[in-house]
């Protein structure tokens, strides 16, 4: 039992000190350590020496405990308590074959071989502990070496953080001297995109100003013909009652042509004034709310409005407007001023370039402009197609761009389709779309839900 307890000692010892650096950490202890070592040499020789085996088997378990209790309870061993608790095993297996064999020498010498296994057994125990708390020391010195090396690594992104800082602070007085520069730049934009706006808007009133002016002038002549019909009729009727036996049949001959034209002259005076509203309408600025209206007569409205406004610049133009509606009348929920003039601005497009083909090729050529609608799932079509100039492919990708035109200087702002664009997809939750083909024809499908 000396002999494990010897090698125990020597190399927990050994162990200790190069694990715990107790000679540079520990000084004190590490002297102790040593003078451990050699009371252990001087037990294991003690028994040559004096011939005291049993004696100094007794000295060997008190030393053991003692060499065991002072290690377990310093805090400066923390680390291998556990390897210290793993020879109590074996010093307790020792004392009670030593006592055994004092009380009943007979009982230990029948017993001894199961002594010396249990005694195998603590040994390994030891061992494995030792391997253990050996594996546990390397885990911990690496975590050791990651700390010191994150804490190197910290030290390094403080530094580094600082340097950021002050680049950071640098960086923002330049940010705010830019933002504060935009800010101006945005302010001058926004006022001068306004105008830009506004001036598409004016434009826009212009043209439905000319359409209206040419379109109302068709019931108003109306109105001023039956008028003086009325008048003449009114004086006829006069001229009969002042005779003295008035033609009865005559007079209400004269009554029902007067009730008759003054039905046409509230017809035309209503038309009339369907159409001075329009303008009122299209002109004002909107609300923004949606309301219900009739897509097809809408539409129509804006196509022949669209279409006198450029007879009333050219006079000698002329075009063919084929219309085909859905014969159930479609009620949408539209701002009613904003989607009139993305109609009336793809109409304005549509007999643009019909009159400019016209010019090109002469009396040969039929300009026509073709309005369609249609109501499916929900969804509102509209079709306006024409058979003009047509648009290029490389100009078709551009068009809903703002401030991109193909007209001569004058003649448009580029605005017109870019804003058509926003009312209909941002506006209306719907979809503008165009389909062309250069010198054949250009179609615009306006697609919008009904709700």
């Amino acid at each position: 039992m000396g002999t494990s307890y010897f090698l125990i000692v020597l190399f927990f010892v050994q162990y200790i000190r190069k694990t715990l650096g107790t000679k540079e950490t520990h000084p004190h202890w590490d002297q102790i350590l040593i003078y451990s070592r050699f009371t252990a040499i001087f037990l294991m020789c003690g028994p040559w020496v004096f011939d005291y085996d049993a004696a100094f088997g007794w000295f060997w378990h008190i030393f053991m405990l003692a060499f065991v209790g002072v290690i377990y309870t310093r805090y400066e061993f923390k680390s291998v308590r556990s390897l210290m608790m793993s020879v109590i095993p074996l010093i307790v297996i020792g004392v009670l074959g030593d006592v055994t064999s004092l009380v009943s020498k007979s009982f230990y010498d029948n017993y001894n071989e199961y002594f010396d296994m249990f005694k195998v057994f603590a040994i390994i125990w030891v061992v494995a502990m030792w391997y253990q708390n050996r594996r546990q020391q390397k885990q911990l010195a690496a975590e050791r070496l990651q700390r010191l090396e994150e804490e190197k690594q910290n030290q390094l992104m403080q530094a580094r953080k600082a340097e950021l800082e002050v680049l950071v602070a640098e960086r923002t007085n330049e940010i705010t001297r830019q933002k504060e520069e935009l800010v101006i730049a945005l302010d001058h934009l926004k006022t001068t995109q306004g105008q830009l706006v506004q001036s598409e808007k004016m434009a826009s009133l212009g043209e439905l100003t000319a359409g209206i002016a040419h379109e109302i002038q068709n019931p108003l002549n109306f109105v001023n013909n039956f008028a003086e019909v009325n008048t003449e009729l009114i004086q006829e009727l006069k001229e009969e009652q002042e005779k003295g036996d008035p033609d009865h049949e005559l007079v209400e001959e004269i009554l029902r042509d007067l009730a008759d034209n003054m039905e046409k002259m509230v017809y035309h005076g209503k038309r009339a004034d369907s159409i001075v509203k329009g303008m009122l309408m299209h002109s004002r600025t909107g609300t923004g709310e949606k309301e219900s209206v009739d897509v097809n007569a809408l539409a129509d409205e804006y196509m022949r409005l669209a279409y006198h406004g450029l007879r009333a610049k050219d006079k000698s133009f002329n075009a063919t407007l084929e219309k085909d509606f859905d014969p159930e009348v479609i009620v949408a929920r539209v701002m009613p001023q904003d989607f009139g003039r993305v109609l009336l601005n793809i109409f304005n497009n549509a007999f643009y370039a019909v009159s400019q083909r016209a010019r090109q090729e002469g009396e040969e050529y039929r300009p026509t402009v073709w309005l369609s609608s249609k109501l499916e799932n929900g969804t509102v079509e509209i079709r306006i197609k024409d058979n003009g100039t047509g648009i290029p492919d490389e100009v078709r990708a551009k068009i809903f761009e703002p401030f991109y035109t193909t007209k001569p200087t004058g003649q448009g702002t580029g605005l017109g389709l870019s804003l058509s664009y926003d009312i209909i997809h941002n506006g209306h939750g719907g979809r503008l779309e165009v389909e062309s083909e250069q010198g054949s024809h250009t179609l615009f499908i306006v697609r919008i839900p009904v709700n």
